[in-house]
């Protein structure tokens, strides 16, 4: 199921709302920053349930998947694409749960399928974004394969510059690994992510990426882990944050590289 980069770029919903040669590059994560994805992926999995009849709700078939899937981002070499991830994590997460595996492919096909309906944290808007003022550049890091994230309501948003979205299989890594956030520094040059996820924030401060946090229902820090500094627990209170974190950021970040596609 791998998609070819140089064919499926993610920023096909292009319009106007943000503005080339920012002296800041600004990144978020899409699934968990701006997304609502265990609403999403657990109302969609809530019809394959009933369908089948299943003993279990769609939460705990998401929850199991959403896991497993998480597992094998951090520890998968060499790089193999997410929709590849998706059905073997689906696969184990039915095992787990007692259920048949002989669907998990068109399941899982489906369920990346249904991330194009996923909704959006009521305070991500393309005006709330767009009001971080013309300082920033708006770009995207995310696990997700090129064509998927294309298809997302955070890009249809269409505030986010193509060029300063770095997926998975652009970056040939997946988060929480260093090598991810690496790859976005040497194609965007310095950045501030702006995570939610435990992992996310984890894997951003461990790679010396400048961070700001945004609390969304459901995710918690790692107790074992860097906290980061700057919280924000709705898109408008980013502005102060953002500028706070670009002033702390080292020099030493790298400057974007000239890509091969």
């Amino acid at each position: 199921m791998q998609q070819d980069a140089r064919h499926t770029h993610p920023g096909r919903h292009r319009r106007a709302g943000y503005t080339l040669g920012m002296s800041q590059i600004v990144t978020f994560d899409v699934f968990s920053a701006l997304t609502n994805s265990r609403v999403g992926g657990s109302k969609f999995l809530h019809t394959v349930v009933e369908a089948n009849g299943w003993p279990v709700s769609g939460e705990q078939v998401y929850d199991r998947w959403d896991a497993l899937n998480k597992e094998r981002h951090r520890t998968v070499d060499p790089w193999i694409p997410f929709a590849d991830i998706s059905v073997l994590a689906l696969q184990s997460a039915l095992s787990e749960l007692g259920l048949p595996l002989k669907n998990a492919p068109e399941i899982s096909r489906s369920l990346l399928e249904s991330m194009a309906e996923w909704p959006l944290w009521a305070d991500v808007t393309a005006e709330s974004l767009t009001e971080l003022g013309p300082s920033y550049g708006l770009g995207l890091l995310s696990n997700i394969d090129n064509a998927l994230l294309a298809e997302t309501a955070a890009m249809r948003l269409g505030v986010f510059d193509p060029e300063h979205v770095v997926t998975s299989q652009r970056a040939r890594a997946y988060k929480p690994t260093a090598a991810l956030y690496r790859r976005a520094g040497e194609l965007l040059g310095p950045f501030i992510h702006v995570a939610s996820s435990a992992r996310d924030v984890k894997g951003a401060l461990g790679a010396g990426i400048a961070c700001v946090r945004l609390a969304r229902p459901g995710h918690v820090l790692d107790p074992t882990g860097p906290t980061p500094e700057l919280t924000a627990t709705s898109v408008d209170e980013l502005p102060p944050l953002l500028a706070r974190a670009a002033e702390r950021r080292p020099s030493t970040e790298q400057r974007p590289s000239t890509e091969q596609n």
